[in-house]
């Protein structure tokens, strides 16, 4: 049976943190220039306990009988005068989510995802954003079958000192 609770980060730090640290192993699996956890753990968990305390954060635990098996973070992005939309109610930014590997594929994290929603549509929110990496495939297509569509593309290019050699983002495709 899956259960989903609204908890705060600061009062479940350590399972968030753990969480956090293998969802950020999970994409350092996809993108080489992921910083290693250790070295913004700290920083990372405070923002996020910021955001969830000063911009109308909500983190959803989901739970498989009674174990924690995954999460999902967002919080409500202040409108400012940079942006093109014609939207300008506030906007939802899911920024975390995670299933432990032994719970994927049970439908948790649309479930969750689907609660998230519901709480913030009945707040007025009609605008969710949402980011995720190039080559994170299954993330995609759950997202479009969300009905999410992709409005942006970041592209990145990082230089070396000689300007010379590109390096290297993503892990080289299996053959």
């Amino acid at each position: 049976m899956i259960t989903i609770t609204s908890i705060q980060i600061r009062e479940h730090y350590h399972l968030i943190h753990g969480m956090m640290k293998q969802l950020h192993l999970s994409e350092k699996s996809f993108f080489l220039k992921t910083a290693d956890w250790e070295s913004i753990a700290a920083s990372y968990m405070q923002h996020v306990m910021e955001m969830q305390e000063t911009c109308n954060g909500t983190c959803l635990l989901a739970y498989a009988d009674a174990t924690p098996a995954g999460f999902i973070f967002a919080y409500l992005e202040e409108a400012d005068e940079s942006r093109i939309e014609d939207y300008t109610g506030n906007t939802l930014y899911v920024s975390d989510g995670y299933v432990d590997n032994k719970f994927r594929r049970k439908g948790i994290y649309r479930m969750m995802n689907g609660e998230l929603e519901r709480i913030y549509v009945e707040t007025g929110v009609r605008r969710i954003v949402r980011y995720t990496l190039a080559n994170n495939q299954r993330m995609q297509q759950f997202l479009a079958s969300e009905n999410y569509e992709p409005v942006r593309l970041v592209y990145e290019k990082w230089l070396t000192p000689d300007g010379k050699k590109p390096v290297q983002l993503f892990p080289p495709r299996a053959e």
